[in-house]
């Protein structure tokens, strides 16, 4: 089975960063990462396909950079100048091309506060 699993959250000021990272068990085209705070719902964040091409939200363009090592199928996040809006559990995703279905990792929380 597909799995993918997170590491890297945290706690942190603002201002701050982090570097999330995700292990699948397998290439996956394409992978992303996605968050969810408390009370709202799911949001893409990043994404990044097996060539590299990325897309993400604006509201973290210029602060977060997503990429990817093909040989170890992990992908990562690093989150820079952090706010206190970007607190979220920070959810892996992977989805193969031409594929129907979403495998999702269990997540990793960050939060951003004095």
């Amino acid at each position: 089975q597909v799995q993918l699993v997170e590491s890297g959250g945290g706690w942190v000021q603002p201002g701050g960063s982090l570097r999330l990272s995700c292990v699948a068990s397998t290439t996956i085209y394409y992978m992303g990462w996605y968050r969810q705070a408390p009370g709202k719902q799911r949001e893409l964040v990043a994404s990044v396909t097996w060539g590299d091409t990325t897309d993400y939200a604006d509201s973290v363009k210029g602060r977060f950079t997503i990429s990817r090592d093909n040989a170890k199928n992990t992908i990562y996040l690093q989150l820079n100048n952090l706010e206190p809006a970007d607190t979220a559990v920070y959810y892996c995703h992977g989805r193969f091309i031409n594929g129907d279905d979403d495998y999702w990792g269990k997540g990793t929380p960050v939060t951003v506060s004095s």
